[in-house]
Parts: structure tokens; sequence; C-alpha cells
């Protein structure tokens, strides 16, 4: 018995060892307030979180991640990538704003011609995008045909209802980028401002009025993205199995689940951003014609 107890005493203090919590605030380096909804992604790894409205981060690591670089990124900052043991002594990261010069923001009362792309009816939708162990991005490229003066009016997002997120509302952040011109992928950030979104529970799609911004679209396209935020708000349970063991797991989710589409327009096409990279996310339907892509229509306009 004495065995046994010693025995349970003695993994208990292993784990604790094993692992560490990894907690701290991260700042606006000039100003010293603190940031909210910043994501910090350790790279080649599943494992990542955000800061709270407070600026307010934790998360439970393997000491051995401590030797890992984390990601640190805020849209108006500079990205930032440093060992996590740095951040881990601190208990604190300073970001830098990003400097750029701002386009004249011209009010718009009314526009001209207009079209949506992507255009989404709620009975279309089929499954969604959820996120489980770090923040990721997920972005639609819409093209621009012609390459012809056009400005972003609108941006609608559809959700799946999810039954074991029980709260009212969650968050997530809108990005839109330009295109890289070598490797197609999103490359820079063309909305500046930090715009944080919510879901709500009774609906199924949230829009977003942007003609304010005066955003142009790039002849090469843009990209849109869904930004997930790893904060206690979004945040519930999923039960499972393990796909070798099949043992019940308790797995951490995040909300929202993004509703998806499948599109047979070629010209859309998905792209996710994690672990610092990003890559092309392509499933297609059982006849190879249609495409997944997440549901997100784009209302342009001319002036």
């Amino acid at each position: 018995m004495r065995f046994l107890l010693f025995f349970m005493l003695f993994v208990v203090q292993l784990k604790a060892q094993q692992e560490v919590l990894f907690e701290g605030k991260v700042y606006d380096s000039k100003t010293k307030e603190p940031i909210p909804y910043v994501n910090l992604s350790f790279l080649n790894t599943l494992k990542g979180t955000s800061t709270d409205d407070n600026g307010y981060f934790f998360l439970d690591i393997p000491t051995a991640y401590l030797n890992k670089q984390v990601h640190i990124s805020s849209l108006g900052y500079k990205d930032s990538i440093v060992v996590a043991k740095s951040i881990y002594e601190a208990k604190q990261f300073n970001l830098v704003e990003e400097s750029f010069e701002l386009d004249e923001v011209v009010l718009v009362k009314s526009y001209g011609d207009s079209e949506v792309l992507n255009p989404i009816s709620s009975y279309s939708l089929t499954s969604g995008f959820s996120s489980s162990s770090t923040p990721w991005v997920l972005a639609l490229y819409f093209p621009n045909i012609g390459a012809v003066k056009k400005y972003i009016n609108k941006i609608t997002i559809f959700f799946q209802q999810n039954k074991k997120y029980n709260r009212e509302a969650s968050k997530f952040r809108l990005r839109i980028y330009d295109v890289d011109p070598v490797t197609k992928k999103p490359n820079k950030d063309i909305l500046r401002k930090s715009v944080v979104l919510e879901s709500h529970k009774e609906k199924d799609y949230v829009s977003i009025d942007l003609s304010a911004f005066n955003i142009k679209v790039p002849n090469e396209g843009v990209y849109v993205g869904l930004e997930w935020l790893f904060v206690p708000h979004n945040w519930y349970k999923k039960l499972g199995n393990d796909p070798i063991t099949n043992k019940a797991i308790i797995e951490d989710r995040f909300a929202p689940t993004f509703a998806g589409v499948y599109n047979k327009n070629q010209n859309y096409k998905a792209m996710v951003y994690g672990m610092g990279t990003w890559n092309p996310f392509v499933v297609k339907s059982k006849d190879k014609i249609k495409s997944f892509i997440p549901a997100i229509s784009l209302k342009l306009s001319k002036k």
C-alpha cells in the first residue's frame, strides 16, 4: 500500500515536472497598454493560445516546449518570433506597432454597379470548419476578373450551429489580404484595423459593411480570412474517441464553427494558416467537380 501511494505521488510529481504553465501579458511597446486577441502559436506544433480582453494568456505546455519558437501576431503590429523561455521568464511581451502610410478614407454614401461573389443560400450549407489545437486563419480567395477597379462593400460570413457550444455568441477576427505575386498565397493585410466580430446563436450569418474603409481590390484579387481566437469565452469541450485506442477522450475546442459549401467555380480556393505557414485546403465532392470552401460572400462595388 505504501509502495502504491509512493508510486502515485511519483507519477503526479513527474507529470508536474513535465508540464509548466505558460502565462503572461502582451503589451503595446509604446503605450504599455495590454493588447487583446493576440495569437501565440508554437511553430511546427499544434499548440497555441490567444490573449483575452485584458491581454492575458495562459497555456499548459510540456517543459521541452520552452526551447521552441513562438509566433506572436496581432493585426496592426509586427509579427514576432521568439523563444518561449524568454516569455516564460518575463511573464510578458511587448509588440511593436506596424508602421504604414494610411490611405485616405473616403466616406461613400452610395455606390454604382455592384456584384456579389460566391452568393450563398442557407440551404446550401453542408458542413463546417472548426479549430481545436492552435489559432488558425481560414481564407478564401476571390479573383478580380478583368482586373477592374472595384471596392469591397460588404462581407457576409455563414456559420454552422454547434449544440456543444452553449454561450450566446463567440468571437473571431476578420482579415483581408492581398495576393503574393509569386506564391499566389495570402500576403499583406489590407484591412489595417483589427475587426473582431461575433457569431450569434440565433443567426447563421453575420454581415459587415466595409464601404467606409475604401478598400480597393488589387488586380490579382483578394483573400478574405477568418481568424479563430483562443480565448476562454470561445472554449468548449468535445467528447470523442481516440482513433488508435478507441478510448474516450475530452478534446478542447474553440468556437465558432464556420460553415462551408461545395462550389464548382474553380476560381475560388481555400487556404489555411497554421504553424507559421499558408497551405492549400483541398476537399473535393464525390464527383470531383466541386470544391469545399468557406461560406463567405463578398459584395464588390464600382464607383
